[in-house]
């Protein structure tokens, strides 16, 4: 019998592409407002750049490691206390300059000064710009007492719990909020599953696990033949990861749920 619901945070409760889209929207936007250039060529570019730049870290294995991608160095503090989130704290303030300095560059445009000021611009454009699902906070009132409810995000703890600060109804939906970085390594790595089960003192069994994402949600909860729920909001076929149940919307969930009573 599932007991425990186990959510992924990042575009499985977070509307976290929207976010950071919006956070484009507008640098983009300010930019040409400073200097003559299409915002949609800017965007396209400097997250070309970003990109590039991330891979090219010392600190990148253990971003995959970790979970963390290229849009969140561009606007994370890593003020944590590991010695690779230290390192990537001293990397990210040059990396946001150097990403929207080449992406003005790509454009046709030599102004590091203005590069640095896009990278302060979008780091606070993406906190002002929190977005969550139409139906995020209907689905946990749904399920809130019915079940234990349990966050398992891939992150940094300081960039995570920002999240959370910025979109603070939340928090007290959930029974224990888990975060890679606090933990060493994350999903799809089994060993943080397991360690879930311990925290929440269950079996595989008794849990399911939703989340957006089959090569970390759907891949590490089926390691330990976990229950999963797959939220295809785009509608992508699956590769070579098969989860066990496939749902367009959180709503669909709840729904999905009550058959498995």
């Amino acid at each position: 019998m599932i007991t425990t619901v186990i959510f992924d945070l990042d575009d499985t409760l977070l509307w976290d592409k929207k976010s950071v889209q919006t956070a484009f929207d507008k640098t983009c936007a300010y930019a040409a407002t400073k200097v003559e250039v299409d915002p949609t060529q800017l965007e396209q570019a400097t997250r070309q750049a970003a990109r590039e730049l991330y891979q090219g870290y010392e600190t990148y294995d253990y971003t995959v490691l970790i979970g963390i991608n290229p849009f969140e160095g561009l606007w994370g503090t890593f003020d944590d206390p590991t010695p690779s989130f230290q390192k990537m704290k001293e990397i990210v303030p040059q990396y946001r300059r150097d990403a929207w300095t080449q992406g003005l560059k790509a454009c046709g445009i030599d102004n590091e000064a203005l590069g640095a000021e896009l990278g302060e611009y979008f780091v606070e454009a993406r906190i002002a710009s929190p977005q969550l699902y139409e139906d995020t906070f209907n689905v946990l009132d749904e399920l809130k007492g019915k079940y234990k409810l349990i966050m398992l995000t891939n992150g940094a703890p300081s960039l995570q719990n920002l999240k959370l600060r910025i979109t603070p109804e939340l928090v007290p939906y959930f029974d224990h909020i888990i975060i890679s970085g606090d933990f060493g390594k994350g999903k799809p790595d089994v060993s943080i599953f397991e360690h879930v089960l311990e925290v929440a003192d269950i079996t595989a069994d008794e849990a399911i696990m939703v989340g957006d994402n089959l090569n970390t949600d759907i891949l590490g909860s089926s390691r330990l033949n976990m229950k999963n729920v797959w939220i295809n909001r785009e509608g992508a076929t699956p590769t070579t990861v098969k989860p066990v149940y496939e749902v367009a919307s959180l709503t669909e969930l709840t729904t999905l749920l009550k058959t498995l009573k």
